[in-house]
């Protein structure tokens, strides 16, 4: 009887210390993938001020985007592997990744509101940036997504 009583402790605790285990790696992944989403959102504002400190147009180089993706040192938007790696300092989008995150971007125009893209249009104010971040974990997809609208402000 003390065996089994014993027994069964045991395997209370190694369940719960494997769910702990579990439950941390997850609040990690989701940590990084939400700080990835803010550096893509940071990565398009950069962009947009460097665009004013050197005297062009506010949106250059970020033109209306789907599922595109951009790294910290890029001075646009632009179509690069999915996958991101770690280079032991920075996340880079690759070929070969080595990490379980998709950063996607999507920037979009819509000045009166109506859902379609007025990039065509004069006088753009306002700029839409949502970014995704997307990993499987355990065979079960995730995602993280920010938003954020950017104003020419200038």
């Amino acid at each position: 009887m003390a065996i089994f009583v014993i027994t069964t402790g045991l395997v209370g605790v190694l369940s719960l210390v494997s769910q702990t285990i579990a439950s941390s790696t997850f609040s990690k992944d989701r940590l990084i993938a939400a700080y990835l989403a803010q550096e893509g959102i940071e990565i398009v504002r950069n962009i947009r001020d460097t665009n004013w400190l050197n005297g062009v147009a506010w949106n250059t180089g970020l033109t209306t985007t789907t599922n595109t993706n951009v790294n910290y040192n890029s001075s646009n938007v632009s179509d690069m592997p999915d996958g991101l790696s770690f280079d032991g300092s920075y996340y880079v989008h690759s070929a070969s990744p080595n990490t379980p995150f998709n950063r996607h971007i999507e920037i979009t125009y819509d000045v009166d509101g109506d859902g379609n893209d007025d990039l065509d249009r004069g006088n753009l104010y306002r700029m839409n940036v949502k970014v995704v971040v997307e990993w499987q974990e355990k065979g079960a997809p995730h995602k993280v997504e920010a938003q954020e609208n950017l104003y020419n402000w200038k």
